[in-house]
């Protein structure tokens, strides 16, 4: 937690006013004493420390109110404590421990006014240099986390342009193919592996694509696996038209239905049933019956580490897995159209 409070940098800022303060008064500074100088400087630490804290916790805690409403809040209650620290170093610090200017143990008006005035100073000062480290630190770690997506997107597009040798030459040979074919279950076929691969190609120019999107390419990616595997799989899709243009992490469901195929024993008498759907907390839920193989296939965990880490990045969301011994779910987030362009 303290790492957000960014002290590093109070601790610079009290060398800087501690040193102008003996650099503007060196001519007085040189008749203190030990003890002067040694109060004078803690004197200082503990307002910058305080008022820094201050604007530190304010920033950091997580309120549900307006921005403006906050730096209020944090300017005034930073003046307060330092005008409490100002009053006691005035009051009750031994004589031996004040410079003789900073002296005053007066509680006139004019005092009163002197101290406020100094409090709402170091307040300020402190509040303009922390939110300018803050806001930088925020900026920095946005840039990083861009140039990391950029960097994994970038990977991911090298590879894919290593597996494939020309995509107009198979989309040619597949349009061939169509023609050729004798009979409709063919052409069905080749129709849907061509949205198939159509949309793997699509898939490395955007970071995100609509539910919608997403669920025509798992339709005709359940074509190809249902020639595959026939009755031995059995997938349900229960989504409501009102998700259907929000985002997600395009291939996040294809990744999960092959999990799942790779990790359990499909046979028509006892299928692997596979459901989507959308849960009361507005999650896609992807959910497998668990019928582990005999031979236990080597997870890598590539798949879903994948899907987390392109959550964090694109949405700053976590995925939640539910692991049991009777099922294996998935809750995805679906991400609002509205709020993403926002």
């Amino acid at each position: 937690m303290f790492r957000s409070y960014h002290f590093k940098w109070c601790f610079i800022l009290i060398g800087i006013l501690a040193g102008s303060t003996f650099v503007i008064r060196l001519g007085e500074v040189r008749l203190w004493s030990i003890g002067q100088v040694i109060g004078h400087v803690l004197s200082i630490t503990f307002l910058i420390s305080s008022c820094w804290f201050v604007h530190a916790f304010f920033r950091n805690l997580k309120l549900p109110i307006h921005n403006r409403i906050r730096i209020i809040f944090s300017i005034t209650t930073a003046m307060v404590i330092a005008l409490g620290i100002i009053y006691y170093y005035d009051q009750y610090l031994p004589p031996g421990l004040v410079p003789p200017r900073e002296a005053m143990t007066g509680d006139t008006f004019a005092d009163f006014l002197r101290r406020l005035m100094a409090g709402f100073y170091l307040s300020m000062i402190c509040f303009i240099v922390f939110d300018i480290v803050y806001t930088n630190n925020i900026l920095q770690k946005t840039q990083l986390e861009n140039e990391h997506l950029k960097q994994a997107h970038l990977h991911a597009q090298l590879i894919s342009l290593q597996q494939q040798i020309s995509p107009h030459f198979l989309f040619n040979s597949l349009s061939t193919l169509k023609n050729i074919a004798a009979d409709t279950d063919t052409k069905k076929f080749v129709v849907q592996l061509a949205h198939v691969y159509r949309y793997l190609l699509n898939y490395n120019e955007h970071h995100v694509t609509s539910l919608s999107e997403e669920l025509s390419f798992i339709h005709s990616y359940l074509y190809i696996l249902h020639q595959r595997f026939e009755t031995a799989l059995d997938v349900n899709i229960e989504v409501p038209d009102r998700y259907l243009d929000c985002l997600i992490p395009p291939l996040s469901l294809q990744l999960l239905l092959e999990n799942a195929i790779k990790h359990n024993v499909l046979s028509p008498e006892a299928p692997l049933h596979i459901h989507l759907s959308v849960n009361s907390k507005g999650e896609l839920e992807v959910a497998n019956n668990c019928r582990p193989k005999k031979v236990t296939t080597e997870s890598t965990g590539l798949g879903l580490q994948n899907i987390k880490d392109r959550y964090q990045l694109l949405f700053n969301k976590d995925i939640r897995v539910n692991n049991t011994p009777e099922t294996f779910t998935v809750s995805l987030p679906l991400i609002s159209n509205e709020r993403n362009h926002n």
